[in-house]
C-alpha cells in the first residue's frame, strides 16, 4: 500500500499507475489515501490550532497506515517548523513569562535529537513508542483526574525531561503528550501553556530538521507529501485557534489530558498488535478501558457545580514574576 503512494506522488499522475492490469482500481485506491490524508490532516490541524500541538499525534497513526515511516516523518518535521513558529507567533505575548522556565528542556533537546537521529534508523521506534506510552498513559490519567504536584525543581528536571522528549520526537515525531503532561502538571495558565509548548516544540522541529538533513532523509518522495497536507493547515489551525478563545482555563486542561488519553491508548493498542504482542482484536480493550476511564473523569468533572468549577480556575498554579516558584492564587 506504501508503494503504491509513493509511485503516486513521485510521478505526480496516475498514468503509471493504470498501465498494468488493475491499474484503475490501483489509481482509485491512491486518490482514495490522497482523500484521507487530507482528512487526517484537517482533524490535526484544527486539534494544534486548538490545544497548541496534537499534529502528528493524531496524523502519524493514522497515516502509518498507508505510508512508510522513514517518508511520513521528514515531511511532517518540516512542516512542524511553520506550524510550531504559528502557534509561538500568536502567544508571544506571554512568551517572556515562560521562556526561562522552559530553556532548561531546550537546552536537553539537542543530545536527545542527536541520539534519536542517530539511532532511527537502528532500533525498533516500535518498542520506544511501546515503552514510552506505558509509562505515560497512567500520568496522563492522574492528570485527567484533576490530580497535580507540581515539581520544585525545575531546571534540573527540565534538561533531562528535554533529553527523553528530543529522543522521542526524532523517532516518532510525537512529542505532545509528555510534554502536555509536564507542562499541565506545572500549572501553566492557558496562554502561557501555549507559548511555552510551542517554544520547546518549535526548538525540536528545527533540531530534528537540521539532524535529518544531515544524514539524507530529506528525500522528493517525502517532500511531495507536503502539497497535500499544507493546505489542511492553513484551514484547520486557524479554525482551531479560534475555538481555544471560547474555552475556560480548567476545561481546557481536562480537555487536553482527555486527547492524550485517548491518542495514547489507541497508539498503543496498535502496537500490542504491531509487535505481536497481542495478535488479535483483545489488543483495543486497551483503548476500550481508557476510553470508560476516561468518560468516566469527564463526567465527574462536568457534573460540578459551576462554583466549584470556578474555584478550580482560582485555584490553578500561576506563574511568579521570577518564573521560578508557583503559589496559589
Amino acid at each position: 500500500m506504501a508503494e503504491v503512494w509513493l509511485c503516486r506522488v513521485q510521478s505526480g499522475s496516475t498514468s503509471r499507475l493504470q498501465a498494468g492490469p488493475g491499474g484503475f482500481r490501483v489509481a482509485i485506491m491512491v486518490e482514495t489515501q490522497a482523500a484521507a490524508l487530507v482528512l487526517i490532516t484537517l482533524i490535526a490541524a484544527i486539534v494544534n490550532g486548538t490545544l497548541g500541538y496534537g499534529f502528528s499525534s493524531i496524523t502519524v497513526p493514522i497515516a502509518l497506515l498507508f505510508l512508510a515511516n522513514r517518508v511520513l516523518n521528514p515531511a511532517l518535521v518540516l512542516i512542524e517548523v511553520v506550524l510550531n513558529a504559528y502557534v509561538l507567533w500568536n502567544n508571544r505575548d506571554t512568551l517572556a513569562q515562560v521562556w526561562r522556565r522552559v530553556l532548561p528542556i531546550v537546552v536537553g533537546l539537542a543530545p536527545g535529537v542527536a541520539v534519536g537521529t542517530a539511532i532511527v534508523s537502528q532500533v525498533n521506534p516500535g518498542w520506544l513508542r511501546f515503552g514510552t506510552f506505558v509509562a505515560l498513559l497512567p500520568l496522563i490519567l492522574v492528570q485527567a483526574a484533576g490530580y497535580r504536584r507540581p515539581i520544585r525543581s525545575e531546571r534540573a528536571v527540565g534538561a533531562v525531561f528535554g533529553s527523553a522528549v528530543g529522543v522521542l520526537y526524532s523517532v516518532t515525531t510525537i512529542s505532545g503528550p509528555p510534554l502536555a503532561v509536564m507542562l499541565n502538571n506545572q500549572g501553566y495558565p492557558k496562554r502561557d501553556f501555549r507559548a511555552a509548548l510551542g517554544a520547546v516544540r518549535l526548538a525540536e522541529s528545527t533540531m530534528t530538521a537540521v539532524a535529518y538533513a544531515y544524514v539524507g532523509l530529506f528525500t522528493t518522495t517525502s517532500m511531495a507529501l507536503i502539497p497535500w497536507i499544507v493546505p489542511s493547515i492553513l484551514v484547520g489551525v486557524p479554525v482551531g485557534a479560534f475555538i481555544i478563545q471560547r474555552v475556560r482555563v480548567e476545561t481546557f486542561r481536562r480537555v487536553c489530558m482527555s486527547f492524550d488519553a485517548y491518542v495514547v491508548a489507541f497508539r498503543l493498542s496498535r502496537l500490542l498488535g504491531e509487535l505481536h504482542v497481542v495478535e488479535s482484536a483483545a489488543a483495543y480493550l486497551v483503548m476500550v478501558a481508557v476510553s470508560v476511564l476516561d468518560t468516566w473523569l469527564l463526567y465527574r468533572f462536568f457534573s460540578q457545580p459551576a462554583s466549584d468549577q470556578r474555584l478550580r480556575d482560582e485555584s490553578s498554579f500561576q506563574v511568579s514574576p521570577v518564573g521560578s516558584q508557583f503559589r496559589p492564587e
